[in-house]
Protein backbone atom coordinates (compact mmCIF):
# COMPACT_ATOMS: atom_id res chain seq x y z
CA UNK A 1 0.00 0.00 0.00
CA UNK A 2 1.61 3.44 -0.72
CA UNK A 3 2.05 6.22 1.88
CA UNK A 4 -0.82 8.30 0.03
CA UNK A 5 -3.32 5.58 0.09
CA UNK A 6 -2.53 4.57 3.57
CA UNK A 7 -3.29 8.50 4.47
CA UNK A 8 -6.31 8.31 2.68
CA UNK A 9 -7.79 5.42 4.46
CA UNK A 10 -6.84 6.78 7.53
CA UNK A 11 -8.37 9.46 7.24
CA UNK A 12 -11.67 8.46 6.54
CA UNK A 13 -11.15 6.61 9.52
CA UNK A 14 -10.87 9.51 11.36
CA UNK A 15 -13.69 11.58 9.56
CA UNK A 16 -16.08 8.05 10.63
CA UNK A 17 -15.02 8.33 14.16
CA UNK A 18 -15.36 12.67 14.67
CA UNK A 19 -19.13 12.20 15.24
CA UNK A 20 -19.00 9.49 17.92
CA UNK A 21 -16.25 11.25 20.00
CA UNK A 22 -18.02 14.85 19.48
CA UNK A 23 -21.14 13.23 20.65
CA UNK A 24 -19.74 11.40 23.96
CA UNK A 25 -17.05 14.41 24.84
CA UNK A 26 -19.51 16.95 25.27
CA UNK A 27 -22.53 14.82 26.36
CA UNK A 28 -24.83 16.11 27.41
CA UNK A 29 -25.60 19.01 24.73
CA UNK A 30 -29.35 18.55 24.50
CA UNK A 31 -32.17 18.10 26.11
CA UNK A 32 -32.62 14.69 28.26
CA UNK A 33 -35.87 12.95 28.78
CA UNK A 34 -36.67 10.45 31.85
CA UNK A 35 -39.78 7.99 30.55
CA UNK A 36 -40.93 7.13 34.08
CA UNK A 37 -43.18 3.64 34.71
CA UNK A 38 -46.97 4.89 35.53
CA UNK A 39 -48.83 7.46 35.08
CA UNK A 40 -47.45 11.19 34.86
CA UNK A 41 -48.81 11.97 38.50
CA UNK A 42 -47.66 8.66 39.67
CA UNK A 43 -45.22 7.73 42.49
CA UNK A 44 -42.53 6.87 40.19
CA UNK A 45 -42.73 10.28 38.06
CA UNK A 46 -42.43 12.20 41.40
CA UNK A 47 -39.28 9.78 42.00
CA UNK A 48 -38.25 10.63 38.07
CA UNK A 49 -39.03 14.79 38.94
CA UNK A 50 -36.29 14.50 41.71
CA UNK A 51 -33.98 13.07 39.14
CA UNK A 52 -35.18 15.69 36.92
CA UNK A 53 -33.92 18.55 38.94
CA UNK A 54 -30.74 17.17 40.30
CA UNK A 55 -29.47 16.07 36.53
CA UNK A 56 -30.52 19.72 34.85
CA UNK A 57 -28.81 21.48 38.13
CA UNK A 58 -25.66 19.32 37.63
CA UNK A 59 -25.31 19.68 33.83
CA UNK A 60 -27.07 22.75 32.94
CA UNK A 61 -29.21 20.93 30.45
CA UNK A 62 -33.13 20.71 30.33
CA UNK A 63 -34.52 17.40 31.69
CA UNK A 64 -37.95 16.33 31.13
CA UNK A 65 -40.45 14.06 32.64
CA UNK A 66 -42.59 12.03 29.79
CA UNK A 67 -45.09 9.39 31.22
CA UNK A 68 -45.78 7.42 28.85
CA UNK A 69 -48.46 5.25 30.75
CA UNK A 70 -50.63 2.12 29.63
CA UNK A 71 -50.06 -1.47 29.20
CA UNK A 72 -48.29 -2.93 31.95
CA UNK A 73 -45.38 -0.13 31.54
CA UNK A 74 -44.88 -1.98 27.81
CA UNK A 75 -45.74 1.56 25.89
CA UNK A 76 -43.07 3.39 27.73
CA UNK A 77 -40.34 0.21 28.19
CA UNK A 78 -40.74 -0.20 24.33
CA UNK A 79 -40.22 3.35 23.64
CA UNK A 80 -36.52 3.34 25.36
CA UNK A 81 -36.29 -0.08 23.60
CA UNK A 82 -36.20 1.74 20.08
CA UNK A 83 -34.66 5.39 21.32
CA UNK A 84 -31.65 6.60 19.49
CA UNK A 85 -28.79 5.07 21.93
CA UNK A 86 -27.48 7.90 22.54
CA UNK A 87 -27.87 8.47 26.45
CA UNK A 88 -30.95 11.39 25.50
CA UNK A 89 -33.90 8.79 26.34
CA UNK A 90 -33.41 7.41 30.08
CA UNK A 91 -35.92 4.66 31.17
CA UNK A 92 -37.51 4.74 35.19
CA UNK A 93 -38.96 1.23 35.51
CA UNK A 94 -40.28 -1.25 37.87
CA UNK A 95 -38.81 -4.92 37.89
CA UNK A 96 -42.08 -6.01 36.29
CA UNK A 97 -41.30 -4.95 32.95
CA UNK A 98 -38.40 -6.45 32.66
CA UNK A 99 -39.55 -9.66 34.83
CA UNK A 100 -42.58 -11.16 35.19
CA UNK A 101 -44.56 -9.09 32.54
CA UNK A 102 -42.03 -10.81 29.53
CA UNK A 103 -42.50 -14.11 31.52
CA UNK A 104 -46.14 -13.71 30.71
CA UNK A 105 -47.21 -11.76 28.03
CA UNK A 106 -45.23 -11.30 24.39
CA UNK A 107 -43.40 -8.02 24.91
CA UNK A 108 -42.26 -6.18 21.79
CA UNK A 109 -38.97 -6.10 23.21
CA UNK A 110 -36.02 -8.41 24.92
CA UNK A 111 -35.53 -7.51 28.27
CA UNK A 112 -32.04 -8.00 28.04
CA UNK A 113 -30.98 -7.71 25.10
CA UNK A 114 -32.76 -4.40 24.17
CA UNK A 115 -31.33 -2.16 26.99
CA UNK A 116 -28.54 -0.89 28.80
CA UNK A 117 -28.70 -1.28 32.84
CA UNK A 118 -27.44 2.33 34.34
CA UNK A 119 -28.19 1.53 38.16
CA UNK A 120 -31.29 -0.10 40.43
CA UNK A 121 -31.76 3.24 41.93
CA UNK A 122 -33.93 1.52 44.88
CA UNK A 123 -35.73 -2.08 45.97
CA UNK A 124 -38.92 -2.80 47.58
CA UNK A 125 -41.81 -5.53 47.99
CA UNK A 126 -45.52 -5.44 48.50
CA UNK A 127 -47.42 -5.91 51.53
CA UNK A 128 -50.37 -8.08 52.49
CA UNK A 129 -53.09 -5.95 54.33
CA UNK A 130 -56.01 -6.24 55.73
CA UNK A 131 -58.64 -4.37 57.33
CA UNK A 132 -58.17 -3.19 61.03
CA UNK A 133 -61.36 -4.98 62.29
CA UNK A 134 -59.56 -8.32 61.08
CA UNK A 135 -58.64 -10.86 63.74
CA UNK A 136 -55.43 -12.00 61.89
CA UNK A 137 -52.68 -10.19 63.39
CA UNK A 138 -49.57 -11.72 61.61
CA UNK A 139 -49.52 -14.37 58.33
CA UNK A 140 -50.07 -18.06 59.64
CA UNK A 141 -53.18 -16.38 61.84
CA UNK A 142 -54.40 -15.03 58.55
CA UNK A 143 -54.02 -18.49 57.17
CA UNK A 144 -56.08 -19.93 59.67
CA UNK A 145 -58.84 -17.30 59.30
CA UNK A 146 -58.95 -17.97 55.53
CA UNK A 147 -59.18 -21.58 56.22
CA UNK A 148 -62.33 -20.64 58.22
CA UNK A 149 -63.68 -18.03 56.25
CA UNK A 150 -64.16 -20.51 53.10
CA UNK A 151 -63.49 -17.63 50.69
CA UNK A 152 -61.26 -15.06 50.44
CA UNK A 153 -60.97 -12.20 47.60
CA UNK A 154 -57.57 -10.30 47.73
CA UNK A 155 -57.19 -7.16 45.52
CA UNK A 156 -53.86 -5.96 43.53
CA UNK A 157 -52.77 -3.32 41.22
CA UNK A 158 -52.65 -6.53 37.65
CA UNK A 159 -52.24 -9.61 36.74
CA UNK A 160 -48.78 -11.15 36.59
CA UNK A 161 -48.19 -7.92 38.97
CA UNK A 162 -45.49 -9.23 42.05
CA UNK A 163 -48.30 -9.12 44.68
CA UNK A 164 -50.46 -11.45 42.61
CA UNK A 165 -47.89 -14.02 42.04
CA UNK A 166 -47.27 -14.01 45.79
CA UNK A 167 -50.60 -13.79 46.56
CA UNK A 168 -51.06 -16.97 44.19
CA UNK A 169 -48.01 -18.65 45.92
CA UNK A 170 -49.30 -18.21 49.49
CA UNK A 171 -52.15 -19.80 48.40
CA UNK A 172 -50.48 -22.86 46.77
CA UNK A 173 -48.21 -22.79 50.12
CA UNK A 174 -51.09 -23.09 51.55
CA UNK A 175 -54.19 -24.35 50.46
CA UNK A 176 -56.23 -21.10 51.90
CA UNK A 177 -58.87 -20.40 49.42
CA UNK A 178 -57.48 -16.64 47.63
CA UNK A 179 -58.98 -15.66 45.32
CA UNK A 180 -57.75 -12.97 43.09
CA UNK A 181 -59.58 -9.95 41.82
CA UNK A 182 -56.97 -7.81 39.86
CA UNK A 183 -57.68 -3.42 39.65
CA UNK A 184 -56.42 -0.66 37.63
CA UNK A 185 -54.57 0.77 40.29
CA UNK A 186 -53.73 0.20 44.48
CA UNK A 187 -56.10 2.92 45.24
CA UNK A 188 -59.07 1.32 43.75
CA UNK A 189 -58.68 -2.11 45.61
CA UNK A 190 -57.94 -0.10 48.64
CA UNK A 191 -61.55 1.83 48.37
CA UNK A 192 -63.07 -1.73 47.59
CA UNK A 193 -61.77 -3.53 51.07
CA UNK A 194 -62.20 -0.42 52.98
CA UNK A 195 -66.10 -0.73 51.61
CA UNK A 196 -66.54 -4.79 52.63
CA UNK A 197 -66.71 -5.68 48.81
CA UNK A 198 -63.03 -7.03 48.88
CA UNK A 199 -61.65 -9.29 51.88
CA UNK A 200 -58.15 -8.35 51.91
CA UNK A 201 -55.27 -6.21 49.65
CA UNK A 202 -51.61 -6.00 48.79
CA UNK A 203 -50.16 -2.25 48.85
CA UNK A 204 -46.51 -0.80 48.11
CA UNK A 205 -44.89 0.37 51.57
CA UNK A 206 -45.50 4.14 51.39
CA UNK A 207 -49.23 3.39 50.86
CA UNK A 208 -49.47 0.86 53.58
CA UNK A 209 -47.76 3.59 56.20
CA UNK A 210 -50.59 6.23 55.43
CA UNK A 211 -53.42 3.70 55.68
CA UNK A 212 -51.62 1.93 59.20
CA UNK A 213 -51.20 5.59 60.51
CA UNK A 214 -54.75 6.36 59.78
CA UNK A 215 -56.12 3.58 62.01
CA UNK A 216 -57.66 1.26 58.69
CA UNK A 217 -55.34 -1.73 58.35
CA UNK A 218 -53.25 -3.71 60.14
CA UNK A 219 -50.08 -4.74 57.74
CA UNK A 220 -49.39 -8.94 57.91
CA UNK A 221 -46.12 -9.23 56.08
CA UNK A 222 -43.48 -7.70 53.78
CA UNK A 223 -42.41 -9.86 50.29
CA UNK A 224 -38.72 -9.59 49.98
CA UNK A 225 -35.29 -9.87 51.19
CA UNK A 226 -35.55 -7.71 53.89
CA UNK A 227 -37.76 -4.99 55.73
CA UNK A 228 -37.93 -1.21 54.79
CA UNK A 229 -36.91 1.35 56.93
CA UNK A 230 -40.41 3.40 56.33
CA UNK A 231 -42.06 0.65 58.63
CA UNK A 232 -38.80 -1.47 60.43
CA UNK A 233 -41.82 -3.52 62.75
CA UNK A 234 -43.67 -5.66 59.58
CA UNK A 235 -41.60 -9.02 59.33
CA UNK A 236 -40.74 -10.56 56.03
CA UNK A 237 -42.90 -13.35 54.86
CA UNK A 238 -39.68 -15.51 55.04
CA UNK A 239 -39.25 -14.04 58.61
CA UNK A 240 -42.64 -15.79 59.28
CA UNK A 241 -41.56 -19.09 57.95
CA UNK A 242 -43.36 -19.05 54.28
CA UNK A 243 -40.34 -19.47 51.80
CA UNK A 244 -40.18 -18.30 47.98
CA UNK A 245 -40.92 -14.36 48.66
CA UNK A 246 -37.65 -13.10 48.73
CA UNK A 247 -37.61 -11.90 45.45
CA UNK A 248 -37.04 -8.05 45.66
CA UNK A 249 -38.85 -6.05 43.26
CA UNK A 250 -36.72 -3.09 41.83
CA UNK A 251 -36.42 0.42 40.42
CA UNK A 252 -34.29 1.82 38.33
CA UNK A 253 -32.69 3.63 35.47
CA UNK A 254 -32.43 1.61 31.53
CA UNK A 255 -31.00 3.22 28.48
CA UNK A 256 -31.33 1.78 25.14
CA UNK A 257 -28.72 -1.04 24.40
CA UNK A 258 -25.97 0.02 22.37
CA UNK A 259 -24.94 3.54 24.26
CA UNK A 260 -21.12 4.76 24.11
CA UNK A 261 -19.20 3.28 27.06
CA UNK A 262 -18.54 6.99 28.31
CA UNK A 263 -21.71 8.24 28.04
CA UNK A 264 -23.13 5.29 30.36
CA UNK A 265 -20.29 5.93 32.47
CA UNK A 266 -21.04 9.29 33.04
CA UNK A 267 -24.87 8.89 33.43
CA UNK A 268 -24.86 6.06 35.65
CA UNK A 269 -22.09 8.25 37.69
CA UNK A 270 -24.53 10.83 37.84
CA UNK A 271 -27.32 8.63 38.93
CA UNK A 272 -25.80 6.98 41.58
CA UNK A 273 -24.54 10.18 42.89
CA UNK A 274 -28.10 11.50 42.90
CA UNK A 275 -29.19 8.46 44.50
CA UNK A 276 -27.47 8.62 47.72
CA UNK A 277 -28.08 12.54 48.34
CA UNK A 278 -30.04 13.13 51.49
CA UNK A 279 -33.19 14.30 49.24
CA UNK A 280 -33.38 11.58 47.11
CA UNK A 281 -32.85 9.11 49.84
CA UNK A 282 -36.04 10.68 51.73
CA UNK A 283 -37.84 10.90 49.22
CA UNK A 284 -37.51 7.18 47.93
CA UNK A 285 -38.31 5.47 51.90
CA UNK A 286 -41.21 7.70 51.95
CA UNK A 287 -42.39 5.96 49.14
CA UNK A 288 -41.46 2.82 50.51
CA UNK A 289 -38.44 1.92 48.57
CA UNK A 290 -34.55 1.30 50.09
CA UNK A 291 -32.40 3.24 48.31
CA UNK A 292 -29.60 1.63 46.24
CA UNK A 293 -27.41 2.55 43.32
CA UNK A 294 -25.22 0.05 42.13
CA UNK A 295 -23.16 0.22 39.11
CA UNK A 296 -24.39 -1.03 35.58
CA UNK A 297 -22.31 -4.06 35.82
CA UNK A 298 -23.73 -4.58 39.59
CA UNK A 299 -27.25 -3.77 37.56
CA UNK A 300 -27.10 -6.41 34.62
CA UNK A 301 -25.71 -9.54 36.76
CA UNK A 302 -28.64 -9.02 39.00
CA UNK A 303 -31.25 -8.90 36.07
CA UNK A 304 -29.93 -11.90 34.36
CA UNK A 305 -29.74 -13.29 38.12
CA UNK A 306 -33.16 -12.99 38.67
CA UNK A 307 -35.11 -13.78 35.82
CA UNK A 308 -34.90 -17.76 36.64
CA UNK A 309 -36.24 -17.09 40.04
CA UNK A 310 -39.26 -14.92 38.75
CA UNK A 311 -39.66 -17.47 36.16
CA UNK A 312 -40.15 -20.37 39.00
CA UNK A 313 -42.11 -17.98 41.11
CA UNK A 314 -44.30 -18.02 38.28
CA UNK A 315 -44.69 -21.55 37.98
CA UNK A 316 -44.85 -21.87 41.33
CA UNK A 317 -47.69 -19.61 41.12
CA UNK A 318 -49.24 -20.92 38.80
CA UNK A 319 -50.03 -17.91 36.96
CA UNK A 320 -50.82 -17.50 32.86
CA UNK A 321 -52.03 -14.94 30.88
CA UNK A 322 -53.97 -15.38 27.81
Amino acid sequence: MTLTKRHFIMGLAATAATPLVAQTSDYPSRTLRIVPFGTGGGPIAIVARSYESALSKRWGQSVIVDAKPGAAGILATDFIAKAAPDGYNLLLTLSLTHTTVPLLQKVPYDPIADFQPLTQIATGGPMLIVPANNPAGNLKEFVAWAKAKGRVTYGTWGTGSAAHLCGELLKRQTGAPLDHVAYKGEAAAHLDMYGGVLDVAWANPATAKASLDGGKIKILGITGSRRVSVLPQVATFTEQGFDGFALDSWLGFMGPARMPRPVVDKLAGALREITQSPEVRERLQALGFEPLGNTPEEFAVAQKAELPQWAALVKAAGVSIN
